[in-house]
């Protein structure tokens, strides 16, 4: 991949950032911009909840957005917008992904970004810029 204005990261690839997958943090340090949709901090937060270091992981990740080069994206009408074409594609395509998948991927093609994942599903989502990374 390239440099890339707008790096989004699903939970996936934050998580594989924070053990130091050097892949991810090539991809974060070309990045201009890392952009971390709403629907991923809900489900990090979700997994601090069950974890059994929650304040930690909290400030870390409070950290890693403070820093001048993240932005949180919040979900706005045209998000939606996204949201509703993708869901109904992949409805009619019968290739339906987890629903907090296609709000991530509605908010990488509202901001014009390029998704980094470990996960698969994002591949049945037609004109999404993304890099699919492996685990190993």
């Amino acid at each position: 991949m390239s440099l890339t204005d707008r790096l989004v990261l699903d939970t996936s690839a934050y998580s594989h950032l924070r053990a130091g997958h050097v892949q991810v943090l090539d991809h974060v340090a070309g990045a201009a911009l890392v952009v971390m949709p709403v629907t991923v901090l809900g489900e990090l937060e979700a997994g601090f909840e069950l974890g059994r270091r929650a304040q930690e992981n909290r400030r870390t990740l409070a950290e890693f957005l403070d820093e001048p080069f993240t932005s949180v994206m919040e979900v706005t009408a045209a998000t939606v917008r996204h949201y509703a074409r993708i869901f109904a594609g992949l409805r009619r395509a019968g290739t339906p992904i987890p629903i907090n998948d296609v709000w991530i991927a509605a908010a990488t093609m509202e901001c014009n970004g390029h998704l980094l994942t470990f996960d698969g599903d994002y591949r049945r989502i037609a004109n999404l810029d993304h890099t699919l990374l492996d685990a190993s």
